[in-house]
């Protein structure tokens, strides 16, 4: 059994300890891997039950439930607990855990391939449905749920998502359906170098709006269309807004590990933990506190290391940096997408002479224009322009040169297929088929007769 987290004792002392922390991410392209990460909601099957289709509940015959039972299949894995509450596992194939409405999210294994990363899902839904169906719950990944108030989910006892609860309605509108109706798949990658990093991360920043057009999958508000086709990524944009978006000096030439530190240090703080307990500190400045200035009361503490890192998971910039960089633009979606997701950003990022042709194309227009191609694609998708180029068309261009850089790399699957093969869903979008929420939203002005509720049938892993 693991406590809710092991804590890094050791002091902070400069600001260049905490960039050399980043930096010991770095590895050699060889040792590169592919961690892939995807939330999905719950749902109750039994039509009798008054909470039909809706979220279950932590508990009775709900997430703790699936816990339990995925427990007793698994006995080799490790759960973890937080206030006495199983909250998730440690596995073989990564860590399992709960987002604040019990939206399931598997944190995928480091692999090397992604024919690797899709045998990983196929294994993590089956998993789900041998813990959840003797319950009649099922799962389903949308972007937003597409029924459900805000007041109709329930919350899961974990004590850092009662820290935000709190704190989320003074910094935004829209925290609180971020953390409970929302659900992503992201996927995080390696780097080999400073120098490296900045220039994916400039590169990634500057596409995060095309794959969030691409992704899409949430075009229905309680029960009715948006008007978006991603309320997921509309969400974003006043949940909090110092900790999120497109951080312009991200894209600057000397932007490093000691420039993203030092945003991050103006990032408010939520917590800090101490023997195994969070303290709120929510909206305290890390800042002032290494410079001696701590928030009343905890005058004694002083900031270690794992309060650092524990910190580095509450900044949500599009691409955040940790000891890797995860890409955040997209909606949770089918399996075959959710692969895609991975498969595009590895084919861009993963190949050398790729990634500078990758930047090149990136150039061609201003930084501000991606940032104002964010709020575009918000409703316009990708009938959006990006400067005066057709989105869909460049597009195409994108998907030449990962396609390139997947073949460059040359792993190959037991039929001799390279992972160019899980791009033709994307290939397919960007020849004019529709994306997710355009086909949902076909499927609800034709044969669901205007009743969102069939989208937990035809879209259920």
């Amino acid at each position: 059994m693991s406590s809710l987290i092991n804590h890094d004792q050791t002091l902070i002392t400069s600001i260049q300890q905490l960039a050399d922390y980043l930096a010991s991410g770095c590895k050699s392209a060889q040792n590169w891997r592919i961690g892939t990460e995807h939330e999905k909601f719950g749902f109750i099957h039994q039509p009798e039950d008054q909470h039909y289709l809706f979220p279950p509940a932590y508990k009775p015959n709900g997430i703790e439930a699936i816990f339990k039972n995925m427990e007793k299949q698994h006995k080799a894995w490790d759960p973890l607990y937080d206030s006495g509450h199983i909250i998730g596992f440690n596995t073989d194939r990564g860590g399992i855990s709960l987002e604040p409405a019990g939206q399931f999210e598997l944190s995928g294994a480091p692999v090397k391939t992604l024919h690797e990363t899709s045998r990983e899902i196929d294994l993590h839904f089956k998993d789900i449905h041998q813990a959840a169906d003797p319950l009649e719950i099922g799962f389903v990944p949308l972007g937003f749920h597409p029924f459900a108030r805000r007041d109709q989910m329930p919350w899961m006892p974990k004590q850092r998502y009662e820290i935000m609860k709190a704190y989320m309605p003074k910094v935004g509108r829209l925290g609180l359906d971020m953390m409970t109706r929302t659900c992503t798949v992201q996927v995080n990658l390696d780097f080999a170098s400073e120098e490296d990093m900045a220039r994916k991360m400039r590169v990634s920043l500057a596409l995060q709006p095309l794959f969030t057009a691409l992704f899409a999958n949430s075009p229905f508000y309680e029960g009715k269309p948006s008007g978006f086709q991603s309320t997921r990524a509309y969400i974003w944009t006043d949940t909090d807004n110092q900790r999120a978006g497109m951080p312009d000096f991200f894209f600057v030439d000397n932007f490093g590990f000691e420039r993203y530190v030092e945003w991050l240090l103006d990032v408010p703080m939520y917590f800090i933990i101490r023997n195994d307990k969070m303290i709120n500190v929510a909206g305290a400045s890390f800042r002032a506190w290494l410079q001696g200035k701590p928030p009343v009361g905890l005058e004694k503490e002083k900031l270690t290391m794992g309060d650092f890192k524990n910190h580095i998971t509450v900044a949500f910039p599009d691409v955040r940096l940790k000891q890797y960089l995860e890409m955040r633009g997209a909606d949770a979606g089918s399996k075959e997408m959710m692969v895609a997701m991975s498969v595009f950003w590895t084919g861009l990022l993963y190949d050398s002479p790729t990634l500078l042709a990758v930047e090149k194309l990136v150039k061609e227009h201003n930084w501000y224009i991606y940032i104002e191609l964010r709020n575009k694609v918000l409703k316009q998708g990708l009938s959006a322009i990006l400067g005066k180029e057709d989105l869909r068309k460049y597009l195409k261009r994108l998907l030449e040169l990962a396609c390139q850089g997947l073949k460059n790399r040359n792993f190959l699957d037991q039929k001799g297929n390279d992972e160019s093969q899980y791009l033709l869903p994307l290939q397919k979008i960007a020849m004019g088929e529709m994306n997710q929420s355009e086909y949902w939203l076909h499927r609800y002005n034709t044969v669901w007769n205007g009743e969102v509720k069939h989208i937990f049938q035809e879209a259920s892993i």
